[in-house]
């Protein structure tokens, strides 16, 4: 636990010198507060803003600023040097999904702030969830890429599909059944309907599915590249 949390203050030291970091953590939450305040068209949605930018961060943030990180520390070899001062993998990638986590769910709960008192703790339970999905497909991003240039090659379009995805279903029936089997859209309909009794069956499998999905891709990931 100790060597986890050491791990933990190293990266909120890091993302304060790391603007393009922070500014992935930042960026959608201040942008809903913005566009719910100042934009009221006739006939949207209610909390439309905060409904579309949440399944943007859920895809975008916690991905990236994982997949960031552990690439980094690779290229630069500060992980080597995390390893062999007594920090096992476990605990390093542990500190780094906490970080990330707790990170992005200060940033929901900015947003959840533009919502009504009784659909927050849904929201937060709905992204919370979501963070923990793109957490560990940034990991596994990040384990298999050998520097940061590669890794963002391969996050991107990856990231470009979470995230927009949802928002495109919206407008186009093609797009959303193809969506239909990434969490992020899953999650968007949760949001939408901002309810846990409201959670379908189909939903959950897709969800559970998916879940299975980067476990068994991040323990493959694991297995083949390590920490190296």
């Amino acid at each position: 636990m100790h060597n986890t949390v050491v791990i933990i203050k190293k990266q909120l030291r890091d993302t304060v010198r790391n603007k393009t970091i922070l500014i992935q953590f930042i960026l959608f939450p201040l942008m809903t507060v913005i566009m719910e305040n100042a934009v009221n068209i006739e006939g949207m949605q209610e909390h439309f803003f905060t409904r579309l930018f949440a399944v943007m961060y859920i895809g975008m943030a916690p991905l990236m600023a994982t997949t960031a990180v552990i690439s980094e520390e690779k290229e630069k070899n500060t992980l080597r040097v995390l390893l062999m001062a007594d920090i096992t993998p476990v605990q390093y990638l542990a500190g780094i999904g906490v970080y990330v986590w707790t990170i992005c769910m200060l940033g929901a709960a900015v947003m959840s702030a533009t919502l009504r008192a009784g659909e927050r703790p849904v929201f937060l339970l709905f992204m919370g969830a979501g963070f923990i999905l793109s957490i560990l497909a940034g990991a596994c991003i990040g384990i298999l890429s050998k520097n940061q240039m590669t890794a963002t090659s391969v996050s991107l379009p990856i990231m470009m599909v979470l995230a927009f995805a949802p928002m495109l279903s919206m407008f186009n029936k093609t797009i959303e059944k193809f969506s239909a089997v990434a969490y992020t859209q899953q999650i968007k309909l949760l949001i939408d309907r901002m309810s846990l009794a409201d959670v379908s069956g189909t939903g959950t499998l897709i969800l559970i599915g998916n879940a299975l999905a980067c476990i068994l891709l991040f323990l493959l990931a694991y297995r083949k590249k390590g920490l190296e």
